[in-house]
């Protein structure tokens, strides 16, 4: 909340002075409830004037105890406790004048209900703000993931152009490792491991299971003897480990049959096309990944083309 106005604050004062009569009653009933720690309420309960000896009123006594919580940062919650409590008052028999303390829980009531009507009104404006500022950084997101997005396919047109087809697979390795992290999904990218023994082209996780990436863009159509060098490092993994063959120009006719005859049903088959419409944003990866992961434990098929995901085949 924040700093009480004057009429707030004068409220409180009346609050203090008019509700209930006796000093103590009116600490117990009041001051306590509302939130005023007891040191503070003991040095002024019985706080006298210096000069004649005579004790405070409450109407004297009022002003100086909320300059003491302002000056503890206490006094703007103090006021609005003061205030919720006077508009919920009834007890009128503990008043000096029934009177005053009946227009006094009026004026409560009266300012408890402004304050709450602002709160509500700048409760709004922060939810307004708040999805303002959502709204905006989607929008900005959206714009970095399509200009991020067009980079990374004119990359791959223009590496489906390049004569060093030597070269070109080591550049896919980085697309693809951008890709993923474009798409938030994590990656790593190439490694050896085994001493040195085996080379890993990279690996993602998703929804717990780990993939391991073999990626090849050549002129030759891949065979079962590079997709079975995968699946041994599929083995040599761990339980939650699966293989990805992604192979840009696709691979000779007899693989898919042969796959699933593979009884761990353990490789996953990707092709350019795929590749190329996720970089035009005409797929999302991760759902056609985890489409293309279905299809292989459901329908024991190790290939989900584009055409199909889309008709939902």
């Amino acid at each position: 909340m924040p700093e009480p106005s004057t009429e707030a604050r004068r409220l409180a004062i009346e609050i203090i002075a008019t509700l209930v009569h006796i000093k103590k009653a009116m600490a117990d009933l009041l001051l306590r409830p509302a939130g005023v720690p007891n040191d503070v309420i003991a040095n002024y309960l019985n706080r006298r004037d210096p000069t004649t000896g005579k004790g405070f009123s409450k109407r004297e006594l009022a002003p100086l105890l909320l300059d003491e919580l302002k000056e503890r940062g206490d006094e703007d919650a103090v006021v609005r406790n003061l205030i919720q409590i006077a508009a919920r008052w009834s007890r009128f028999h503990l008043a000096d004048d029934e009177y005053a303390a009946r227009a006094t829980v009026q004026k409560a009531r009266e300012i408890l209900d402004a304050i709450e009507t602002m709160d509500a009104s700048e409760q709004r404006q922060r939810e307004l703000a708040g999805q303002e500022e959502v709204a905006n950084l989607r929008k900005r997101r959206a714009e970095i993931f399509k200009r991020e997005s067009d980079l990374l396919l004119m990359m791959f047109d223009e590496l489906a152009g390049a004569s060093d087809h030597q070269q070109r697979g080591y550049l896919l390795q980085d697309l693809l490792n951008r890709l993923f992290q474009l798409h938030e999904v994590p990656v790593h990218q190439a490694f050896t491991r085994n001493a040195g023994g085996e080379q890993i082209d990279g690996a993602f996780r998703l929804d717990g299971w780990h993939y391991i990436i073999e990626c090849r863009w050549r002129e030759k159509l891949t065979d079962i003897r590079e997709v079975d060098g995968l699946q041994g490092q599929v083995r040599r993994s761990g339980k939650q480990a699966m293989g990805v063959f992604w192979s840009i120009n696709g691979w000779s006719e007899n693989v898919p049959g042969l796959l699933k005859q593979n009884p761990e049903k353990d490789v996953l088959l990707l092709e350019g096309h795929a590749l190329r419409c996720t970089l035009a944003r005409q797929i999302d990866l991760r759902r056609y990944l985890l489409a293309a992961i279905a299809n292989l434990s459901f329908k024991s098929e190790p290939f989900l083309s584009v055409n199909q995901y889309l008709s939902g085949e």
